[in-house]
């Protein structure tokens, strides 16, 4: 394999060969990991954290950031659980647990878009109103699910999977379809590969950077409805730190923090990184404050790697444009996408 050819597989397959590897260390130090019960919690743990980086994928590729995904995460959950006990209706409950999540991802949106404010900042905001409106709306105590129903949600299945992985499936392959075969998919690309040329090219870069937030907002409601039928209880605390590890997850799955580059499905891979690695240490018995080392050294490691093979590329040895992975690269031609 010559070595244009090898750093074009590295940048598509990279972080999945590194999936496995882990996979194969962790099964030959511990005989529980590979048994289906294991992988179920494996499997059931990512799709909390991969819901939430889906939607964190979103605001990335425009070269945002959502900080606020947690604490949006509780507020969701806290409403969902206390409508349940108000109402007595499933389907009121799922519902305001979306509506809460998508109405704070808007406002996001909005302060992001149209004065232009910086992400980290408006986003960071929201992070602590959020949190506080949380704990005053529960009065810093769980409130109790009952529903069995509910439950389901978080903790049932649909045949062999988990209810969770369902839904973590489904997702994916929404976003995959929408980033990869709509317009609005590649002027999300566009927009984080050059901001101001879409401008200049009549691209209507507030509408798409208001949507991406509103996405992100939706799938943290989605995933507080998710964890709360999974603890049986919507607590005030829930979700804290929840987004440093949805960051996490999309920046192994290789999409750039500038925006413009990577790909939903390599976020599942980085979402299953996480999951595979939180278990396999807990299955050794690794002390937390270890657990947390090992973590960041992991993506450490991860952004290094990719920061090497695109400097690679950038010293002549980039494959060609045919090479190149769908939905990835600098985006597309802005000025093509306005004419359209």
């Amino acid at each position: 394999m010559t070595q244009n050819r090898w750093v074009a597989w590295m940048q598509r397959y990279g972080m999945f060969a590194i999936l496995v590897l882990l996979c194969l260390i962790l099964g030959l130090m511990h005989e529980r990991f590979f048994t289906t019960a294991n992988l179920l919690v494996v499997t059931r743990q990512a799709a909390i954290n991969g819901l939430l980086a889906a939607g964190m994928t979103l605001v990335i590729l425009t070269g945002g950031i959502d900080l606020s995904v947690g604490s949006v995460l509780a507020l969701a959950g806290a409403v969902s659980a206390g409508t349940l006990a108000a109402t007595g209706d499933l389907t009121w409950a799922i519902l305001a647990a979306l509506a809460v999540g998508t109405v704070l991802g808007f406002i996001n949106g909005l302060f992001v878009a149209y004065p232009n404010l910086p992400p980290f900042i408006v986003t960071l905001a929201t992070m602590a109103w959020a949190r506080g409106l949380t704990l005053v709306y529960t009065d810093g105590r769980p409130i109790l699910i009952r529903d069995v129903a509910y439950r389901f949600i978080g903790s049932g299945y649909l045949g062999p999977l988990p209810v969770p992985v369902v839904i973590l499936l489904v997702t994916y392959l929404v976003l995959w379809i929408f980033l990869t075969r709509t317009r609005w998919g590649r002027l999300i690309y566009a927009v984080g590969g050059n901001e101001q040329a879409c401008r200049l090219a009549g691209i209507p870069v507030p509408r798409v950077k208001t949507l991406v937030y509103t996405a992100s907002g939706f799938f943290a409601g989605l995933t507080g409805l998710v964890l709360t039928a999974r603890l049986v209880s919507a607590q005030p605390t829930a979700g804290a730190g929840y987004e440093l590890d949805a960051i996490a997850a999309v920046i192994l799955g290789g999409t750039s923090l500038a925006g413009g580059r990577g790909s939903i499905l390599g976020t599942l891979v980085g979402a299953l990184i996480m999951g595979v690695l939180d278990n396999g240490l807990n299955l050794m018995n690794v002390s937390p404050f270890y657990q947390e080392v090992a973590k960041g050294l992991v993506i450490l490691g991860a952004v290094l790697l990719d920061w090497a093979l695109h400097r690679a590329g950038a010293l002549g040895l980039r494959p060609a444009a045919k090479e190149t992975a769908p939905g990835e690269g600098s985006g597309p031609d802005p000025s093509a996408l306005a004419s359209h």
